[in-house]
């Protein structure tokens, strides 16, 4: 009977515990960029583990997640393609960088191993112009002496959505081809001068894949996933580099963000002879003034645990992990500017 009695206390002691830490626990809510979703996924997936909290992720694209921000649907939005210090102002938004990766041209070209393939900038340019129409194009040739390139049409895949890794591999193709700056531009959605379109890097990854003579642009991490075939291309140092943490790291390397207003910078075609041209920072958005101030200490915790603990995560999926120094500008930026309604810093 005693026994019985410890045991129901015992029982009921841990029945409240547990009650009580899911009281605790905290799920916030973030949407935007497919660029940086497999790295968010396994910190949210370790942060749960560590903390109880979860992190619900929306990977639906860069103008998503600035849509959904802007209109307070989500704890934070995620982009990759940078806003101005003038479009944050105007809607009370404070950005900083969570992590750098890179866009990598994907092939499907039977008898091509990843590397094999070599392209420049300007050539990359052209074909996605659809000026360069055949794999077996001299200017291709010229690059690629000794490898066998198919009589084959090339298939353009782009996206379709609004997207920042779009802006990123844009915004490359706008330094190296004043045709293609002309014509389409830079920006998270253009107008695509041929080829099909698919949605989000999964889209483009799945199209690639499935339609031989094709060629795509998607984030590095669905390129290894989906063990697809990279080509390497000519930097702005005239050296043929391969995409990976050394060559992202490299580019990142060039940053100036104690100098960048609002955190604003962009690391395509950054010198250096290792550097990857199409590299990019992927960026978090939230608002200054937080209504719901637990719910942001919640996701600025996430945020610190991500920028202490997941940089081994981030690297395994070649990701590169923000430098200590830009994590310090960050942190002392939260303190200064995200506030709650009585104007108390939130973290």
């Amino acid at each position: 009977m005693f026994l019985s009695s410890v045991s129901r206390r015992m029982g009921l002691a841990l029945l409240g515990t547990l009650v009580l830490a899911q009281a605790h626990a905290l799920d916030i809510t973030g949407a935007g960029a497919t660029f940086p979703y497999p790295v968010y996924a396994k910190w949210a997936e370790a942060y749960k583990a560590a903390t109880g909290n979860g992190l619900n992720y929306q990977s639906i694209g860069s103008g998503g997640g600035i849509k959904q921000i802007k209109a307070n649907t989500v704890d934070f939005g995620a982009t990759d393609k940078p806003l101005t210090k003038e479009e944050l102002d105007h809607d009370q938004l404070l950005q900083w960088p969570m992590v750098v990766g890179g866009v990598v041209p994907v092939v499907n070209l039977q008898g091509i191993a990843s590397g094999q393939l070599k392209l420049s900038g300007p050539l990359l340019a052209d074909i996605y112009l659809g000026k360069v129409k055949k794999w077996n194009d001299p200017a291709i040739a010229a690059l690629n002496k000794g490898v066998h390139l198919p009589n084959q049409d090339i298939l353009v895949v782009s996206r379709s959505d609004g997207s920042g890794t779009t802006f990123i591999f844009t915004n490359y193709l706008s330094k190296v081809s004043a045709e293609w700056k002309e014509k389409v531009g830079n920006n998270t959605s253009v107008r695509w001068p041929t080829g099909i379109n698919g949605k989000g890097n999964e889209g483009v990854a799945s199209y690639v894949r499935q339609q031989p003579g094709s060629i795509g642009y998607v984030e590095y991490a669905y390129a290894l996933q989906n063990k697809m075939t990279s080509v390497q291309l000519r930097n702005r140092d005239g050296q043929y580099v391969a995409p990976d943490a050394k060559s992202f790291g490299a580019a990142a390397a060039n940053g100036n963000w104690k100098a960048a207003a609002g955190f604003y910078e962009i690391l395509t075609d950054e010198p250096g002879k290792a550097s990857w041209p199409i590299t990019g920072a992927t960026f978090i958005l939230m608002h200054k003034t937080q209504e719901h101030a637990d719910r942001a200490k919640v996701a600025l915790d996430f945020f610190a645990w991500a920028y202490a603990h997941g940089g081994k995560a981030a690297l395994a999926l070649d990701y590169i992990p923000m430098p200590e120094n830009v994590v310090k500008l960050v942190e002392t930026e939260w303190k200064h500017s995200l506030k709650d309604a009585s104007g108390k810093p939130v973290r």
